[in-house]
């Protein structure tokens, strides 16, 4: 442990080198005196996204302030690579002046915070009940047994697919429900030899598609105790890299470098599906005339995985208090909000799109609305019976750092490299970095 956190020390030290100083420094001393305050009627939250999470925490504010009228929520918004810097900048320190009382963490990265700052964090445990979220997500957001964040949406992810071009191909959306990638990569070959559209976008700098198929079949880049490599062995990640490299074989693959591009792919007509997280519906929606020409299914399986399901999950993230002035009524907030409230999880849905892994919630009539641009499918209610499935695997600490590995071993593998010798090389340099 003392070299997990001697590693995070020199990140930060990297990190702050590097840093362009572009921060506002009156916002962040505006989170600190928020984060700091013995009033507990304001309290601090550090965010990213203002018309996802930020929006999300003024729908919360809104429904607590009909108890507490008295209550402020000071919002502070940065990007989310800003709040890992500060954050552990801040706990590294050894003071938690001028860090907020509530912090928004991917659920990848909440491991490496919890362990390495195990104090740092205030135990939530029994200010929500667990059972009512769906099991992955408090794995995640858990330590030793013990609840230290309460859950927010879920990554589930799902298979946009054009109806109009599966038409073209002879196929119906019945044709892609159940599928593995196999079956998928030879739909796609059809799909293409009759419309010229290529089947799905890749960045082959981002391995997202690759996390997914994998914790479909409750795998994972880490053993179970979230810190030991777990690459070469691993038969889901060979056949997850084997099957990548089939997709760019297939020539059913339009390569993209960056965001605007990935979203150019499917709004601009350019691919006939999109395998990724729920969180895009938005998006595709954004070109008003698709209208009536999507549909959505589960991810495909992975070939030749016999625990692997039609469900997984591609980011997500979760609010955690930190041990500051004011916890009591951070986890109060929290728990009479995201951690409890249908009402406040109804409106996720209407005024945002989010969908939460709050079970309860997925009962309710505005989970079973039908979506009018894909054709009046109630994807949401599907979404959220997918996420009940979604297997439950250890992020653990290291996620990031080992797909930093995976990426240039991808290349060597796509170059002509054996896929056992990627793997153990792969293993091998993860265990000289991370120990």
């Amino acid at each position: 442990m003392k070299k997990v956190i001697a590693l995070l020390l020199v990140s930060i030290l990297i990190l702050s080198a590097c840093s362009s100083g572009s921060d506002n420094s009156e916002t962040a001393n505006n989170g600190a005196g928020g984060g700091q305050t013995a009033e507990t009627n304001e309290i601090t939250v550090w965010a990213w996204d203002p018309v996802f999470n930020i929006k999300a925490l003024n729908i919360a504010q809104e429904a607590y302030n009909k108890e507490f009228p008295d209550f402020k929520l000071n919002i502070v918004e940065n990007a989310q690579a800003d709040i890992v810097q500060k954050l552990n900048t801040g706990l590294s320190s050894g003071t938690t002046k001028g860090l907020p009382n509530i912090v928004l963490i991917e659920d990848y990265r909440a491991q490496s915070f919890l362990q390495a700052y195990p104090d740092a964090f205030y135990e939530l445990t029994g200010t929500f009940k667990p059972e009512d979220f769906a099991e992955y997500k408090v794995a995640a957001t858990s330590m030793d047994g013990k609840n230290y964040g309460v859950p927010f949406d879920t990554g589930v992810t799902g298979l946009y697919v054009r109806t109009d071009y599966l038409q073209q191909a002879g196929y119906t959306v019945d044709d892609l429900k159940g599928i593995d990638w196999d079956q998928y990569i030879e739909i796609g070959k059809k799909v293409k030899e009759a419309t010229g559209k290529n089947m799905l976008s890749l960045d082959p700098n981002d391995l997202g598609i690759i996390r997914t198929m994998i914790q479909s079949a409750g795998s994972w880049y880490l053993k179970e105790d979230g810190l030991t490599p777990n690459l070469a062995g691993n038969a889901e990640l060979k056949i997850a890299f084997e099957t990548y490299k089939k997709l760019l074989d297939a020539g059913i693959v339009n390569p993209v470098s960056d965001w605007s591009q990935f979203l150019a792919g499917f709004n601009g007509d350019q691919v006939a599906s999109v395998p990724t997280g729920n969180w895009i519906t938005p998006s595709i929606k954004q070109e008003a005339s698709q209208s009536g020409k999507w549909a959505m299914v589960g991810q495909p399986k992975l070939p030749g995985a016999a625990n692997s399901v039609n469900a997984s999950n591609l980011g997500g993230s979760s609010w955690y208090v930190l041990n500051v002035p004011g916890k009591e009524k951070a986890a109060d907030f929290l728990a009479k909000t995201f951690g409890s409230s249908v009402d406040v999880y109804e409106k996720f849905i209407t005024e945002i799109g989010a969908i939460g892994t709050f079970k309860p919630a997925a009962g309710s009539g505005t989970y079973q609305v039908a979506d009018e641009f894909f054709s009046g499918q109630k994807i949401i209610a599907e979404f959220a019976a997918m996420t009940e499935q979604i297997p439950q695997v250890n992020y653990g600490l290291h996620t990031y750092a080992i797909e930093d590995i995976l990426i240039v071993e991808m290349q060597n593998y796509l170059g002509g490299k054996p896929i056992d010798q990627v793997l153990a090389d792969a293993q091998a340099q993860a265990e000289a970095q991370l120990k």
